[in-house]
């Protein structure tokens, strides 16, 4: 048996094929999940807050969870009272580079996602 034989031709159709089968998959409720507005801006609130308590982004960066839509695994928990985030960060790079956090940060954001409740705490990993 040989090999399935591709020409540069065939490469335009073949890449149309591969990305039409992923917005398709993508589109699917499965994957496709809802997510209110307000958990976006709450997450996106969170991150810039810790960003500027932390000393600006050339000192600091969020985990990367909180560079996903909505804060990702990083919201831990959603009330009455609003969104709660609980994340670590630390010097630009520190996750790619594989070294520690220095900081962990829990921040309370508004149901609405726009206004910072409560920082309840920023300080040593713990």
């Amino acid at each position: 048996m040989g090999l399935p034989s591709f020409s540069l031709r065939s490469l335009p159709l073949a890449a149309t094929t591969a990305a039409a089968a992923l917005v398709m998959v993508c589109a699917s409720p499965g994957v496709a999940q809802q997510m209110d507005a307000s958990q976006v801006r709450a997450a996106n609130l969170a991150r810039m807050e810790a960003e500027r308590i932390n000393g600006g982004l050339s000192r600091y960066t969020t985990a990367a969870c909180m560079h996903q839509r909505g804060g990702g695994d990083c919201m831990i928990q959603r009330t009455d009272q609003g969104y709660l985030f609980e994340f670590l960060g630390g010097v630009p790079g520190w996750q790619t580079m594989n070294k520690p956090a220095t900081i962990q940060t829990t921040i309370l954001i508004s149901p609405d996602g726009r206004d910072i409740r409560q920082v309840d705490y920023n300080g040593t990993p713990r």
